[in-house]
């Protein structure tokens, strides 16, 4: 694995570190690529039942690397090529992936870097951890599903009033607001969020997975094409090894041993 990308097996879960630190973790397309292959990796993991994220040194993510796309032979002067090859890639790869992806933000989360953190499904950030809609400091619009997450999370008039004025949101904000799951000091941000990692593992992986699915669908359907697929994904969730474990547990009063099946 690339040192880029910093990728540690845990029991039953992985942790996925963007290790750029001298540049505040700025993606560029070397980690693009290292990053989808540990994701791609710890996917083809039977062992692997939750994927953690968070980033090394001071920072979670400066987003794109500016000095990649501005000048030299990384010039890009068609940035929506750029979302197709990368990030919408990768935005996608996140939602679908049939595993728990925890985010732990350490530090400040500046643009295409904080729509990838709100992509995942229980985010975590430090105290000290800003999120901010940078893009239109540099002239763009919020990209990597921004506008789609951002809406949903807080409501339109905050969600437009932080795209069109690019100021950061401290995490206790991001937590008021339910912009992510939960804010914590610095120094349990590691702790915390490995823990839950593992407590995830340890959990019907087969449930989490459609638990995504029916999240992602109702994005779109209307009530009734919701309830349709609740049943049809209920009835696929009753015929697991899990919901049979954790129905013999529950009668046995004892602590459910789930294997992901």
């Amino acid at each position: 694995m690339s040192a880029i990308i910093l990728s540690e097996r845990r029991d039953g879960w992985r942790k996925l570190m963007l290790n750029r630190p001298e540049r505040l973790n700025a993606l560029d397309v070397a980690m693009h690529l290292a990053l989808r292959s540990a994701l791609d990796e710890a996917a083809a993991d039977p062992a692997c039942r939750a994927i953690l994220i968070t980033g090394a040194g001071r920072g979670f993510c400066a987003g794109q690397d500016l000095a990649e796309v501005a000048s030299g032979a990384g010039a890009v002067s068609d940035l929506g090529a750029l979302l197709d090859r990368h990030y919408n890639p990768l935005i996608r790869c996140i939602r679908a992936l049939p595993l728990p992806v925890i985010c732990a933000v350490n530090g400040i989360a500046a643009g295409a870097s904080a729509n990838i953190a709100l992509a995942c499904d229980i985010v975590l950030a430090a105290r000290s951890a800003k999120f901010v809609q940078a893009f239109v400091k540099i002239g763009l619009l919020p990209d990597s599903g921004g506008t789609f997450f951002l809406s949903r999370l807080i409501g339109e008039a905050r969600a437009r009033a932080l795209a069109m004025l690019g100021e950061p949101v401290s995490a206790e904000q991001a937590e008021a607001w339910g912009l992510i799951w939960k804010c914590v000091d610095d120094d349990r941000l590691a702790s915390e969020s490995e823990a839950l990692a593992a407590h995830l593992a340890a959990q019907p992986t087969a449930a989490l997975a459609l638990i995504k699915r029916a999240f992602a669908a109702g994005a779109h359907n209307d009530l009734d094409r919701q309830l349709d697929l609740e049943r049809d994904l209920q009835r696929e969730a009753g015929r697991t090894a899990d919901y049979a474990e954790g129905v013999r547990a529950f009668l046995e009063k004892r602590a459910p041993r789930f294997t992901g099946h």
